[in-house]
């Protein structure tokens, strides 16, 4: 009886556990677009490769996360004024549920429609969600609401926000901002079964970031970057890159060397953290190791590039990025040379999605619904260019689960994989 009893309670131990085929929140299961996944489609189009196409009713900007047979999905209608979390069963798209959340206070933004930025971020028992200004909210699997956090401030700028929520050990993680003229900027961690404070952690400077945790040298961080008031700045902007200890909030280090906008995720491999600005800043690369100020370590600086909005992957010795005019880069990781010659930009647009990397080739969705997709090797080889056909567009950047890639466009969600016989 009681191995029986035993075996019960190990089940019920491993039922929150992604099962490595899940994609749990922004960027999949590492925080940083790497996928385990074999055997993915290379090729597809608006008529081959869809298993299933659905419409969605109102446009957002976040990419959709997977659970088991769950999909979650975030949107807002035009002005804001409702933002909702959407579950769709993944065998064939079929509503499952939608919650939504009102919202009458005006918040500025870039463009009317763009009010559901953040993923969601889920564990298997939970959905934890960012809807702005309207506050941090978090569901069970069944949508119905566990807690609500709407005591967190309003996050004003032109350009709105886009941090997604991070669940980590019994914590889930948000970065409240970027203000832009008045209110806080801060890391905020919660109780994710309660919503309760945990730790918060004020800062100067705004971002758009989502944070990443990740193992530097056995100990768990939180990588996050920051832009800075670039007036009279010259190499050592007052952009930081910084690390913190996850569970209590407390900084652990930092790296001068980015300005500008911080749209992009931090990056972590072989010991080098690399944080990229936007809109024509700077971008770094530094050995992480040690406390307090770690600017020396800094392996190289690129002063000036192009705008950049959408995450990079590092893949073994070299770091990918592709530029928001479609111009795909490659740098060796320990000198910051690029590799990648490119004499034209190999898609018909631009792009805001985020690079994954799967079973040796790069995936990344532009903003007329291609997904181009590259060797992952510091040899330039573009493999395919798909389109999903002419009228559709996105800001988001791809999903996989289970040898499925799930793409959001302004108007549609797609499974794209391959149709049973």
């Amino acid at each position: 009886m009681k191995y029986l009893v035993a075996a019960i309670l190990l089940l019920a131990s491993l039922e929150s556990v992604s099962n490595g085929a899940d994609w749990p929140g922004w960027r999949g299961p590492t925080g940083q677009g790497q996928c385990d996944e074999k055997n993915l489609l290379l090729k597809w189009s608006d008529k081959e490769n869809v298993k299933w196409k659905i419409p969605l009713e109102n446009q957002g900007n976040s990419t959709p996360v997977i659970w088991g047979d769950k999909i979650f999905l975030t949107q807002a209608n035009k002005g804001g004024s409702e933002r909702s979390l959407i579950c769709f069963a993944r065998a064939d798209g079929k509503l499952l549920w939608k919650k939504d959340v009102a919202y009458t206070e005006k918040e500025r933004n870039w463009d009317p429609s763009w009010y559901a930025n953040a993923s969601p971020a889920v564990d298997g028992e939970r959905v934890v969600v960012s809807f702005g200004s309207a506050g941090m909210y978090c569901y069970d699997f069944d949508g119905k609401e566990l807690w609500k956090r709407t005591d967190l401030g309003t996050w004003e700028h032109a350009f709105g926000n886009g941090a997604s929520p991070v669940l980590y050990k019994d914590l889930a993680i948000l970065w409240c901002g970027p203000n832009q003229a008045k209110g806080r900027n801060f890391l905020l961690a919660v109780e994710k079964k309660s919503g309760k404070t945990v730790w918060e952690t004020d800062e100067k400077f705004g971002s758009w970031s989502t944070p990443l945790i990740t193992k530097v040298d056995g100990q768990d961080q939180l990588l996050l970057a920051f832009s800075g008031d670039v007036k009279g700045a010259k190499d050592d902007k007052t952009g930081f890159l910084k690390g913190y200890d996850p569970l209590k909030g407390t900084e652990l280090w930092h790296c001068r060397g980015l300005d500008s906008y911080q749209y992009t995720s931090p990056l972590y491999g072989n010991g080098i953290a690399v944080g990229m600005s936007g809109y024509g800043g700077s971008a770094i690369a530094v050995k992480v190791g040690g406390t307090g100020d770690i600017t020396p370590n800094r392996l190289w600086v690129h002063p000036k590039n192009t705008q950049r909005v959408g995450s990079g992957v590092l893949i073994g010795d070299h770091a990918y990025i592709m530029d928001e005019n479609g111009m795909p880069r490659c740098y060796e990781l320990k000198t910051g040379k690029e590799e990648w010659k490119v004499a034209n930009r190999p898609g018909a647009t631009t792009t805001w999605g985020s690079m994954v990397h799967a079973d040796g080739r790069i995936y990344i969705l532009m903003r007329n619904g291609q997904t181009l997709v590259f060797a992952a090797k510091p040899e330039y080889e573009l493999l395919a260019t798909n389109s999903l056909g002419t009228g559709e567009q996105t800001n988001s950047s791809i999903a996989i689960s289970n040898g499925e890639i799930y793409i959001r466009t302004f108007k549609h969600l797609y499974c794209i994989g391959e149709k049973k016989k």
